[in-house]
């Protein structure tokens, strides 16, 4: 199975959660490599933004939708084909979390994690399965968190975890058809995504850093590499498979890793400030 070629024009992709953050920022880059892209988001005026942030309708149509709504995500792949002539690359980007003990979150607030994160992805994927031109690639964004738990994450944590699941079952039967799938698994990423972060968990910020446009760059990397799985940082995704691995290494390491977190989540709220 041929690598994604450097130049991606010709190629149209569909990109979710794609209005801000790291969608947006992969979006960019897809049009900076020549592609076109359909931007997938709740609100219509930020998609707007976006659309013409990339160049206008040239380069980037908006697509306004709700992930947790199936049936739209089941009809998506086909409106795109019939408004761009054909589809090569999806990016399910779109995320969801709800932080907290389990008994902390409503049912709907678990339930809206889960489909946010997993089952439209699993959604889109099999409806955009049969439009994907031989060459092209599904890249999935999961997160450490689906390599190693999270405590007080637990939704998101089995959302994540089912995501790079689903990524490694359908590898071998999309290179049937010559689409490369890819898992990108990032760690912190300074976007509006974390919310109110005095709720997010210590451990969280045990790991450094990343931007929006880090994680871009692990996308197109995957694109272009048919690398099956990138995790960012490398050193986290590491000490997540081995926390994974050997759970005795993780309980001991977990207060260190706790306190480092809370002294770098201390930091990054004064940074905001």
């Amino acid at each position: 199975m041929s690598s994604t070629p450097a130049s991606l024009a010709g190629k149209v992709a569909l990109v979710t959660g794609a209005s801000a953050g790291i969608g947006l920022a992969i979006a960019r880059r897809l049009v900076s490599a020549g592609a076109r892209v359909a931007l997938v988001a709740r609100t219509q005026s930020t998609l707007d933004a976006a659309v013409t942030s990339l160049g206008g309708p040239a380069h980037a149509r908006a697509y306004p939708a709700n992930v947790t709504d199936l049936a739209a995500m089941a009809a998506l792949p086909g409106r795109v084909v019939a408004d761009f002539g054909h589809l090569d690359i999806l990016v399910n980007n779109a995320g969801c979390n709800h932080r907290g003990p389990l008994l902390t979150i409503t049912v709907e607030q678990a339930a809206e994690v889960i489909t946010t994160n997993l089952t439209s992805p699993i959604y889109l994927t099999r409806a955009a399965a049969p439009h994907l031109r031989a060459g092209g690639a599904i890249i999935n964004v999961a997160s450490l968190a689906g390599m190693v738990p999270v405590h007080h994450e637990a939704a998101y944590s089995a959302s994540k975890a089912g995501l790079r699941a689903f990524t490694r079952v359908i590898t071998e039967e999309m290179a049937e058809r010559d689409v490369h799938v890819s898992s990108v698994c990032p760690g912190p990423v300074d976007t509006g995504f974390f919310g109110d972060v005095t709720t997010v968990p210590d451990l969280v910020f045990s790991q450094p850093m990343s931007s929006a446009d880090d994680i871009a760059d692990a996308v197109m990397s995957a694109l272009r590499a048919g690398t099956p799985e990138v995790a960012i940082p490398a050193l986290s995704g590491r000490l997540a498979t081995l926390a994974y691995v050997f759970p005795s290494v993780m309980r001991a390491l977990r207060p260190l890793l706790e306190r480092r977190g809370a002294a770098n989540k201390r930091r990054y709220i004064a940074s905001k400030g």
